[in-house]
């Protein structure tokens, strides 16, 4: 089965180059291409999750290696992402909800989240095989830290990475995850794409990877901000919407493809041509996985979460996303408003916004979560891994023409 911000900790770095998924040049995001306004709605400052005040992020980078998998020792391409909601400083829990469009996946704490309806610590993204590791390695920071309970059911999501990482070596280790969480920031989010636990995924048969957005309400609706953060590794190349634009079909080459003439390794060379180098059926039938995380400062109770999270599945089938029977689809939202009403400190006095004026946030988080899965697109760079498989990045130039092409 292949399930195919603002701090950023790269280690075990060697042999770096475009081919694996490296640059110091800077990539346009949707905005910068004019794609933000295609898809709808007003971006906040940053068009990021950290647009939500108080919310962090942080990243670990594991990229090592080159050529031959060889379990244990690499080529290594992967990583883990993690989300305060309030600040690596402050314990106070948040309300939350989470949804699955499709559960060939993994989220762990749910059970509770949606028993209790509060998401207490941090959010963590990484590989299938580290998620274990990674739920140790956040009670072990918070046992450290002052002010949180003295048990912990810590949420931490997956996508596969094994098309380029080697996922059974478990290169993920304590300290990555550690690492991530005392770096997280909040502002800018200088990395998208290939970073994190995005580091070796693919999306609609591109590179793929962290990605983020933001939608600002109007001021009429409460002026309240949505911020999603992805991580995509999911759905088939001639699903790929764009404003509605087939760009999947627009792009039909630059497909996977094995970047060496050694025969013992199976599957189409990339020095072959566009002709006998297109994806087989059985490599494009939407296998994969994404993991959408959606912050708020909108004064939201639990049950208004789960309706704002299960609205992250129009996004990703805006982009062509169907959420098929191998891919693991899985959202969690929070809000940062009511702070302290987790504390058993007497009657909890709460402010909630009425059902019926909720229609923007469900809006802002659709067209968030679109921009998101295209912003980690836009900003993967090309990345050759383990066994020379080679994913290619999503052209700009072909893009773009492919949205004139259809006026927009």
């Amino acid at each position: 089965m292949r399930r195919p911000l603002a701090f950023t900790s790269i280690v075990a770095l060697t042999a770096v180059s475009n081919a694996i998924g490296q640059t110091t040049q800077p990539k346009p995001r949707a905005r910068d291409l004019g794609l933000a306004a295609q898809i709808g709605g007003t971006p906040g400052a940053l068009d990021a999750i950290t647009d939500v005040a108080g919310v962090e992020v942080g990243h670990t980078t594991l990229i090592s290696g080159n050529g031959m998998l060889v379990v244990g020792q690499g080529p290594v391409r992967t990583g883990v992402t993690v989300i305060h909601p309030r600040g690596k400083t402050d314990p106070d829990p948040v309300m939350g909800a989470w949804f699955t469009l499709n559960g060939n996946g993994e989220m762990t704490g749910t059970t509770w989240l949606q028993e209790s309806g509060f998401l207490e610590g941090p959010i963590a993204i990484t590989n299938t095989h580290s998620v274990g590791v990674v739920r140790d390695a956040i009670l072990q920071w918070q046992v450290h830290r002052p002010g949180l309970q003295p048990w912990g059911l810590p949420v931490v999501a997956e996508t596969f990475d094994g098309r380029l990482n080697d996922i059974n070596g478990f290169h993920v280790k304590p300290e990555h995850v550690l690492s991530a969480l005392d770096g997280a920031r909040p502002g800018v989010v200088p990395a998208e794409g290939n970073v994190g636990g995005g580091t070796g995924m693919v999306c609609h048969g591109f590179k793929g990877g962290i990605g983020t957005a933001s939608r600002k309400l109007d001021a009429r609706d409460g002026g309240y901000t949505v911020g999603v953060l992805v991580q995509c590794n999911c759905c088939a190349r001639r699903e790929l919407r764009v404003a509605g634009v087939p760009v999947g079909q627009e792009i039909p080459d630059l497909t996977g493809c094995i970047a060496t003439s050694d025969t013992s390794i199976r599957g189409p060379r990339c020095d072959a041509t566009p002709a006998t180098r297109t994806e087989r059926d059985d490599d494009d039938d939407g296998q994969g996985s994404i993991i959408v995380v959606v912050a708020t400062d909108a004064p939201l109770l639990p049950h208004q979460l789960k309706r704002v999270v299960t609205r992250v599945s129009l996004g990703i089938g805006r982009m062509g996303g169907k959420g098929e029977n191998s891919s693991g689809d899985i959202f969690v939202a929070f809000s940062t408003a009511n702070a302290h009403t987790a504390a058993d400190t007497g009657i909890a006095h709460l402010t909630m916004i009425p059902n019926g004026r909720i229609n923007p946030l469900f809006y802002a988080t659709t067209q968030a979560t679109e921009e998101a899965i295209l912003n980690a697109m836009l900003q993967a760079e090309t990345m050759t891994g383990a066994n020379y498989a080679r994913v290619y990045a999503l052209p700009v130039d072909r893009l773009m023409a492919a949205m004139k092409k259809y006026g927009r």
